[in-house]
């Protein structure tokens, strides 16, 4: 029941043949990428697509130092650290949870009562320091180094090395609550780094709203509203505020957290759209189905898995920002210079022997594209509560995700499909989604050639095509600005006369199932 660790999750991938322990010297400067990135693709189309976990145990220039990469890299290792034997299980124990059968009497109460206990035994349990292996070494002031793990350049443009596979821990400024995001983290020596939270991000909000609050502070009539106006990816547009008002909150701060290396469950929840509302660390319990172990640390008011490699704890100051980038992203593109957050590193805890964890991302499949099949299977239940009639959906790795869904549902009245394209735009992350295609529900989203087939033959592109002007990811080097460009949706569900389609609409070629049952012995014997 749920990896305690990342040590306890290596042992598993060898146990099951899934690792692969590279002796031979390699580099952190691109050579390990290099390698992950062509475990990644190999074995397309087959079963060991993906390629095997990668434990690089000779690293140049950091005597003693572990590397781990493509842990996530595979469906089955994917499954594995989700403890599924399919990635819909844990959709159906969320369906589950969000249509409990309701009691009818005394004993179906008492039957859920289990059920309620178990849900109570996923929040957060938090333990004493002593307790905690992540503290096995605690460095303070000039020891602080973070350049002394093995921090990885993974493109030969990337504007340094930068931490790929961090757990950021940061707090709600209004409501406590806290928020475990993945945000790549450029190097800039040993006590800085960048933080690339995304405008839309979480902990980009908690900046905001710190920052707001911070100005009203200290300028009371400033219209700090305005700071949400416009500005870069990350920031906040400062030229309306006061340049003494600017001089007083400089220096003020927002405390953070990073942990790197922790148990499967728990990096695998920090990339999870989940409202903000819910804890990760509740969503890590939940799939782990045990509660995630958390300590405090040691500067800052904040708590991390206290199993944890390494731990980074410090501060991003209120409206200081450096440039960060290029970096070669998952769109297989570099995303180019932005201005972000800098964050200030006062401390670092971690174990005896850290191993340090790290990803790739690139032109697809990578890594990364198996992380995204879970996500969209995990939820899947989500997307039906707000929208019903949805009955499945396929983010293929190719779209990166966040640039093509494909969506197929219960047409019930005209106009459907574009109500069910309004909303996924209206809902969470997904309102980035770029290119929306709906289709019926005899179609299997997941097969490409089906859905090309289906699309090509059955739009009017004049009358199915619509577009739409919003929010887009950042990372999208496309659109028009930064953050905002236009979208577009597909209807290539079949028309209906209350839709202006007054023709007959043919039939798909389907041959009866008496006759294929027939035939299935007989092209058996021919091995067809």
């Amino acid at each position: 029941m749920g990896y305690e660790s990342l040590r306890d999750w290596l042992k598993a991938l060898d146990r099951a043949g899934e690792l692969t322990h590279v002796k031979a010297e390699v580099s952190p400067i691109l050579e390990m990428a290099e390698i992950a990135d062509r475990a990644a693709k190999s074995g397309k189309g087959t079963a060991k697509a993906g390629g095997p976990a990668l434990l690089f145990e000779n690293v140049k220039g950091y005597k003693g130092a572990q590397v781990l990469m493509n842990q996530f890299g595979s469906e089955r290792r994917m499954k594995m650290a989700l403890e599924v034997e399919g990635l819909d299980d844990i959709a159906k124990r969320i369906e589950t949870l969000l249509h409990p059968v309701a009691p009818t009497g005394f004993m179906d109460k008492l039957k859920m009562l289990p059920m309620l206990a178990e849900v109570g035994g996923f929040f957060p349990k938090r333990v004493e320091a002593k307790n905690a292996p992540c503290k096995e070494v605690i460095l303070r002031g000039e020891d602080v180094d973070v350049l002394k793990f093995p921090v990885l350049q993974t493109w030969p443009q990337d504007g340094g090395r930068f931490i790929t596979l961090p757990c950021v821990v940061t707090r709600d400024p209004k409501s406590g609550k806290r928020n475990v995001g993945m945000y790549r983290m450029q190097v800039y020596d040993g006590q800085t780094t960048g933080m690339h939270w995304q405008r839309q991000k979480v902990a980009a909000e908690h900046f905001r709203e710190r920052m707001r609050g911070a100005t009203q502070d200290a300028a009371g009539a400033v219209d700090v509203m305005a700071l949400t106006a416009g500005g870069t990816t990350a920031a906040i547009d400062t030229s309306s505020v006061p340049q003494t008002v600017l001089t007083k909150i400089r220096g003020e701060r927002m405390e953070v957290a990073v942990a790197i290396g922790t148990d499967p469950a728990t990096t695998f929840s920090a990339i999870v759209p989940a409202p903000p509302e819910v804890e990760e660390y509740l969503i890590a319990g939940f799939l782990r189905q045990k509660a995630v172990e958390i300590v405090k640390c040691e500067t800052v008011d904040l708590e991390v898995p206290a199993t944890a490699e390494i731990v980074l704890e410090g501060y991003v100051e209120l409206g200081e920002l450096r440039t960060e980038g290029p970096f070669g992203d998952h769109t297989g593109f570099y995303t180019m210079q932005d201005e972000y957050p800098v964050f200030h590193i006062t401390c670092i805890t971690h174990r005896k022997n850290p191993i340090y964890a790290a990803t790739v991302v690139g032109k697809p499949p990578m890594e990364d594209a198996w992380m995204g099949k879970a996500v969209e299977r995990i939820f899947l239940p989500l997307m039906k509560l707000t929208l019903p009639e949805i009955v499945d959906v396929n983010l293929p790795a190719e779209g990166v995700f966040h640039n093509l869904m494909i969506v197929s549902i219960r047409k019930s009245y005209a106009g459907h499909a574009r109500k069910v394209m309004n909303g996924i735009w209206a809902m969470g992350q997904a309102m980035f989604t770029k290119c929306v295609i709906v289709v019926d529900e005899d179609c299997d989203v997941q097969d490409l050639a089906e859905v090309t087939l289906r699309v090509t033959n059955n739009i009017d592109p004049e009358r199915d095509i619509q577009f739409t002007l919003g929010p887009v990811d950042s990372l999208d080097h496309a659109s028009r600005l930064p953050n905002f460009g236009s979208k577009m949706g597909i209807d290539a569900t079949r028309k209906w006369a209350a839709e202006g389609f007054t023709r007959l609409w043919p039939q798909m070629l389907t041959m009866p199932d008496e006759v294929r049952a027939k035939v299935d012995s007989i092209c058996k014997g021919l091995g067809i």
